[in-house]
């Protein structure tokens, strides 16, 4: 497992050991073990699976502390362009973003720690997207980023993308309550 860190600090881009032959292939998706090892020391307490079509644009999510979810995120089938927002008010990288194709081709996996806006657009005929979770789902402290906040300048391979109502109107982030955005440091 290579294990490829960011300009955004914690964030990681992850690509597994492939073991294939004429049969298909193998690879370990998730190791408590080998990702400790390697940093990424998470208890993962929820694992969600999303099916998306062409041009469909999810996010940009996270959850206010003291729901901050981690992810670790990957894609089954297909493929997608994944980007995570730093959204940390006393960060050095506030408003910084990182984009990754990631596809059941290339295996790569992006490990998200809370702290981050995640999202992803679908760029193939469809996509079967899953991701690890650090904390179960929160409604209450759940925020949405508006996905082309001009501000973060998000290079997104779609212009017009398939939305959900809650994803069209998210907050820009210079909008979004700070109270309700995470910290890196806890005061």
């Amino acid at each position: 497992m290579r294990v490829q860190p960011t300009k955004l600090e914690g964030l990681v881009i992850i690509e597994p050991d492939v073991f294939g032959d004429d049969r298909g292939f193998f690879l370990e998706s998730w190791s408590q073990k080998r990702f400790a090892e390697a940093g990424i020391d998470e208890s993962f307490v929820q694992d969600n699976l999303s099916r998306s079509s062409r041009g469909t644009l999810r996010g940009l999510h996270l959850q206010s502390p003291p729901h901050g979810q981690g992810k670790l995120v990957q894609v089954l089938e297909g493929e997608v362009y994944d980007v995570a927002v730093d959204v940390r008010v006393d960060s050095p990288t506030f408003g910084q973003w990182i984009g990754a194709t990631l596809s059941a081709q290339n295996h790569r996996q992006v490990y998200v720690p809370p702290g981050f806006a995640h999202g992803f657009c679908v760029t193939s005929e469809y996509a079967l997207f899953s991701y690890k979770c650090t904390q179960g789902y929160a409604p209450a402290a759940e925020l949405c980023v508006l996905w082309n906040d001009p501000a973060i300048g998000i290079d997104w391979p779609v212009q017009e993308p398939l939305l959900s109502k809650k994803d069209a109107l998210g907050y820009l982030l210079a909008d979004a309550p700070r109270d309700r955005l995470p910290r890196m440091r806890q005061a």
